[in-house]
């Protein structure tokens, strides 16, 4: 039985939802969750997934406080949610990879300290697989990747893995789940692919149609509720069955594009990310020209499942949320006539 469960980014949407699954879990006495700033739900205004009877401690990973946290309540299940996959415009960079990786190495070290401590389960991507166009047709779990991330959110991925398996060596007595989702999407997702998505004109880069995945919210919940809770040790891939083609996305999307050379588009992600709409990272310029896809067949196995969602069911949920029903939204209209002289609307 789950006595206490522990959940790190507990301020971030899917990290909220997993804390509020687990405690409406009865067969769980506690559960704690954990970030640098408190959850929407706790914030004057609301907003956000309830958190239940989730108890929110504010800790900073990077610091020691994590331990005292972990030892206090003799937590022995910690779920980590916390990693970060774009850089705020305040912080930047290298904070978001100090709060990934030094975040994760206190977390991991208060774990091995821990006696009571017998599962972990961490959220990573399947970006750390990378984008090329010598991918294969789809990566396994055993799959390397075929070019290493050197940037982003897909490095502080692949190096957290790394440290997550040298702790599963260390503390052979606990189990270690790694979850690699694809692409989160969903009605509640934030993110730089779903901002992408949703602005006015969509560029993409000029001579490619890349394949892209997607797990929804609801089943990637689903997925951490159940790990917390079972023993399931080793590296999963989590992604909706099926895949689907930018073009179709856009195209779905009733959003106008705009094809533009690999240069362009980063020269229009920089500017995107200055004005704070989506981050054009290298790491997204590579999956926005090459894709990725990665076979989901072990975790279904493995915990005789399987999502209710499918990549392009997802992705619709996604549109019908946001109001993209597939024609040009009248807003958008507007704003081409704007730009091209027009005035939109009379």
């Amino acid at each position: 039985m789950t006595h206490t469960v522990l959940v790190t980014g507990v301020s971030r949407h899917i990290g909220a939802r997993v804390a509020s699954a687990l405690a409406a879990d009865p067969e769980i006495d506690r559960v704690i969750g954990v970030d640098t700033v408190p959850p929407p739900s706790l914030t004057r205004g609301g907003g956000g997934p309830a958190l239940g009877r989730t108890e929110f401690v504010r800790v900073d990973l990077r610091s020691p406080d994590i331990a005292r946290v972990i030892a206090a309540a003799d937590v022995d299940s910690v779920v980590h949610m916390s990693l970060v996959s774009a850089p705020s415009k305040t912080t930047g960079r290298s904070s978001m990879k100090e709060h990934n990786v030094i975040g994760t190495m206190q977390l991991l070290g208060a774990c091995q300290r821990s006696a009571t401590v017998r599962r972990v389960v961490v959220r990573s991507t399947t970006a750390v697989y990378g984008s090329s166009s010598h991918d294969p047709a789809v990566f396994t779990e055993d799959a390397e990747p075929v070019e290493v991330p050197v940037s982003g959110y897909a490095k502080d991925a692949s190096e957290v893995e790394a440290y997550v398996r040298g702790f599963a060596r260390r503390r052979p007595d606990i189990t270690v789940s790694t979850l690699r989702f694809a692409n989160f999407m969903g009605p509640g997702v934030d993110s730089p692919l779903t901002r992408y998505f949703t602005q006015p004109v969509v560029p993409t880069v000029f001579g490619f149609d890349p394949r892209l995945q997607f797990v929804h919210e609801d089943d990637g919940v689903e997925v951490l509720r159940r790990m917390a809770v079972e023993d399931h040790p080793g590296t999963y891939n989590v992604a909706g069955e099926g895949v689907m083609l930018l073009s179709q996305c856009v195209r779905r999307s009733g959003r106008p594009t705009v094809p533009v050379p690999s240069p362009a588009f980063r020269v229009l992600g920089e500017l995107a990310r200055r004005a704070g709409r989506v981050d054009f990272s290298p790491e997204q310029l590579a999956l926005m020209s090459y894709g990725r896809a990665v076979d989901s067949d072990k975790i279904v196995a493995e915990l005789e499942w399987r999502p209710k969602f499918t990549t392009a069911t997802a992705f619709a949920d996604f549109l019908h949320s946001r109001g993209l029903f597939g024609g040009t939204p009248l807003p958008v209209i507007d704003w081409l006539g704007t730009v091209l002289g027009g005035g939109g609307k009379q």
